[in-house]
């Protein structure tokens, strides 16, 4: 079920004088079950190549290509991808709009054409997932807190089954207790659905602490795509773009230089408290 970009370019404002090349010649293979985190600048192109991925931007040149088929293929139904691939929005609660949300939870599954039964068993489901409690489900989307507008706007696409969970900033504006849930249920989530997820974050605690693969956008193209520990090694390169450690590593570095025999690569706390526990043991 991967998702492969071959060789995908995308240009705003192509043939104008405004003309803006937003993605540069992006190779990529998304295989199923990962857990993958996007970060770059603001401007690097990280949306913008999410929102190619279930088709709401068409690529300037190259190819998508979802299960082996392109997605640009003339008899190609673009609904298969987007059934598929979910995507959520940057400040999502903004798709909230009915008068309650399980409601909300049921408009997409209700859209696919389903029975009722099996629109509220899937509403259900992700509202489960999200670990909404049940005394908020027939209450006003708009009087929920910041975090739990979040959990229904994506209880919202997870209703539709996706294989493919896209989540573009879905922390912004939270303070780090609603940070931390939410980041904690998506990570639960993928652990027990074995669903693929793509986190576009400004946070590289974040990122360090939940996903598996890190791809880094600069200028449109790909600069590292590798494990977190791998991609964090290059600090120095990744501070000249805009971008820069997790703390703990800083943090670990100061020790370093301090005198103290602890490794330098720990992207993570528990990774530091077991290289601080490990120096002071020895």
């Amino acid at each position: 079920m991967a998702i492969e970009l071959d060789h995908v370019d995308y240009i705003y404002g192509e043939d104008t004088p405004l003309a803006v090349k937003a993605l540069d010649d992006i190779c990529l293979t998304i295989p199923d079950g990962q857990f993958i985190g996007i970060i770059g600048h603001t401007g690097s192109g990280k949306s913008t190549l999410m929102q190619h991925l279930n088709g709401l931007i068409r690529a300037t040149h190259g190819d998508i290509r979802y299960c082996g088929e392109s997605i640009y293929a003339k008899d190609y139904d673009m609904r298969t991808l987007r059934s598929n691939v979910g995507l959520v929005f940057q400040y999502p609660e903004h798709q909230l709009f009915e008068i309650d949300v399980f409601t909300d939870v049921c408009f997409g599954p209700r859209n696919l054409g389903l029975s009722e039964e099996e629109v509220r068993s899937r509403a259900e489901e992700a509202l489960l997932q999200v670990g909404m409690p049940r005394e908020l489900w027939m209450q006003s989307p708009f009087e929920l807190s910041g975090g739990q507008k979040r959990r229904a706007a994506i209880a919202g696409v997870l209703a539709m089954k996706p294989r493919v969970l896209i989540l573009d900033e879905p922390t912004a504006g939270l303070d780090p207790k609603g940070r931390e849930e939410i980041l904690q249920q998506i990570k639960k989530l993928q652990t027990e659905s074995g669903m693929t997820i793509l986190l576009v974050s400004h946070s590289m605690d974040d990122v360090a602490e939940y996903v598996e693969r890190i791809i880094v956008m600069n200028g449109g193209r790909v600069m590292y795509d590798d494990v977190p520990k791998a991609v964090f090694a290059h600090a120095k390169e990744l501070e000249e773009v805009g971008l820069a450690a997790p703390q703990v590593t800083y943090v670990m570095q100061e020790l370093r230089g301090r005198g103290f025999e602890v490794t330098t690569d720990a992207t993570t706390v528990e990774e530091a408290a077991q290289a601080i526990f490990d120096c002071l043991k020895g």
